[in-house]
């Protein structure tokens, strides 16, 4: 037989851990909450994306580098790094040359805390410079950063990150 002190030690942890598991729990309207400010998060970094591929085909060099960090990077080609704004100014003029329309098809964001990985599949038409017709796609990787006043700034931009796929 146990003690009464034993007793009521055992039922005094029992409450204690008990509290403890439902407070652990997050209640559906907590979950829904979560999920939510989770989808808002995941539109503003999809936003972000669409915003810099705007502002490419309207030619607005300025709205895009509002898109990037100031040391952000740009995979103009692979193994062509341009990075921080003067480099990211040079690439967006020479690729703004063909008068670029780009279309992403379908996009995943992965987020953890500040940082995003938005995935996207692309699709791009333009111009070479003597008019004729450019058609190209692609499997983009962006790497963005939460900035502190809430926006969604991309560091990596890599519109070719399926170039391994293709390498023999």
């Amino acid at each position: 037989m146990t003690s009464k002190p034993f007793q009521r030690l055992i039922c005094l942890a029992v409450l204690l851990l008990g509290t403890q598991l439902i407070h652990a729990q997050p209640t559906y309207a907590q979950a829904q909450n979560n999920q939510e400010s989770q989808t808002m998060e995941h539109d503003q970094i999809h936003s972000t994306i669409e915003t810099n591929n705007s502002a490419v085909a309207a030619g607005d060099i300025e709205s895009v580098l509002a898109t990037f960090e100031p040391n952000g990077v740009l995979m103009g080609q692979p193994g062509m790094p341009a990075m921080g704004t003067p480099a990211l100014r040079e690439a967006f003029k020479q690729f703004m040359a063909i008068d670029p329309k780009i279309t992403v098809t379908s996009h995943e964001v992965i987020q953890a805390d500040d940082m995003a990985l938005h995935s996207s599949t692309w699709l791009m038409s333009g111009k070479t410079p003597d008019g004729h017709p450019i058609e190209q796609s692609g499997f983009s990787v962006v790497v963005l950063r939460k900035q502190p006043d809430g926006r969604w700034l991309m560091v990596i931009d890599n519109p070719f990150g399926d170039h391994l796929l293709h390498k023999k």
